[in-house]
């Protein structure tokens, strides 16, 4: 391969080039990435730097000296063609390719009931959107966060944290995707650090040039001069709906990362959506940093080398708030029953071991660093076992 283009320049982007070259590619190298910025990191913008703690120098990513890559930032692939192995930009201008990394990522869902036209009403995905939200922060007496996920839970801890009244505004206790039955301790422990938590939907916003406040099913009210939706994330492919790839809540690869319907072409990161082997080949697509960092090498020596082993590392997350860590691995939204063995969910510590058919599928924690070693490895054996 002469010329490989990255589309994606956030941190699935990088990482893949880095490998790229560590696996001794030595040609052309492009990062096309949507926003102007350099890849930073995005977990911060909901705790250090909304906090004013981190300052956006320090978001910056490190990059390999070795990295050798043209920058293409501003802007954005609309279209790719496989019969040419080209890309069309935004601009008009055709970029040819002889392999292609997808790291497009996600981008925040949007609710039609919550605009986000309408002034003092943000997302947060971007370090523009953390600034923006920022500055308003000072200035504001109600927040309400839509949604009750990571980002919405962390955002409100970052908002008592400074002092801030906060409603969280959700259908579900929080983290119910992430915890399952446990996610009503995620609820108390937020309502236990000054966070009312209003388990609603949705359906307007009141407002007065800007916003003013949320109107919820059942004919309630909630006062708000800042509102932050939170309801999750959609994987970035719009710009692939009229190629031969497989767009399906996400962009279909087989087991090496390698995309379907395209040649020389991979994809990592929240975009990417491979056959799990620990899930009998169930498609499988996650959000996680740790899996993107992953994903991203495993993907860049796949597109190399033309084969790879499946890819089947064990998904981990964690989380910063309301003072513990949240620590996560396998994917505890397959489970069918949750027992926790140590501590309490309501409390700082904790270890909760989730199964399905009596088999490990997760373990989740917090107040130990080196609680779910043993789960990992138990994990990971079920995966080289599902792989073999």
């Amino acid at each position: 391969m002469r010329q490989i283009v990255v589309v994606g320049a956030s941190l699935a982007g990088l990482r893949a080039a880095e490998e790229l070259r560590r696996a001794g590619f030595a040609g052309e190298l492009i990062i096309i990435g949507e926003e102007p910025h350099q890849p930073y990191d995005r977990p911060p913008l909901s705790k250090a730097f909304m906090a004013s703690r981190v300052e956006r120098e320090k978001l910056a990513l490190r990059q390999s000296s070795r990295l050798a890559a043209q920058w293409m930032l501003g802007r954005r692939a609309v279209q790719v063609d496989d019969d040419t192995k080209t890309l069309t930009l935004d601009d008009g201008s055709i970029l040819p390719y002889d392999g292609l990394v997808i790291a497009t990522g996600s981008i925040p869902r949007q609710l039609a009931s919550v605009p986000i036209s309408t002034p003092g009403v943000h997302m947060l995905r971007t370090v523009d959107d953390a600034l923006s939200l920022r500055s308003e922060l000072p200035h504001s007496s109600n927040i309400a966060i839509v949604g009750g996920g990571f980002i919405g839970s962390e955002l409100a801890s970052t908002c008592r944290e400074l002092g801030l009244a906060v409603t969280i505004v959700t259908p579900l206790p929080l983290l119910a995707t992430a915890l399952g039955p446990l996610a009503d301790a995620a609820t108390t422990r937020a309502r236990k650090h000054g966070v009312r938590v209003i388990e609603r939907s949705v359906v307007g916003v009141r407002t007065a040039e800007r916003v003013t406040g949320l109107l919820l099913d059942g004919g309630t009210t909630l006062d708000a001069d800042v509102v932050v939706v939170a309801v999750g994330a959609v994987p970035r492919t719009d710009w692939l709906a009229n190629s031969k790839a497989i767009v399906d809540d996400g962009v279909v690869c087989d087991g090496t990362l390698a995309v379907t319907g395209l040649r020389d072409a991979v994809a990592a990161g929240d975009v990417a959506r491979w056959p799990y082997p620990p899930l009998n080949g169930e498609l499988l697509r996650v959000e996680h940093w740790t899996t993107t960092v992953e994903q991203a090498a495993a993907a860049a020596k796949r597109l190399l080398l033309g084969t790879g082993p499946a890819f089947a590392q064990v998904p981990s997350f964690w989380s910063d708030q309301f003072g513990i860590r949240l620590q996560g691995v396998g994917i505890p939204s397959l489970a069918d029953d949750v027992t926790v063995v140590e501590g309490d969910p309501a409390g700082d510590r904790f270890i909760a071991e989730y199964r399905r058919d009596g088999e490990l599928v997760a373990a989740v924690s917090a107040g130990s660093a080196t609680a779910l070693l043993p789960y990992r490895r138990e994990l990971a054996w079920h995966e080289v076992t599902a792989a073999s």
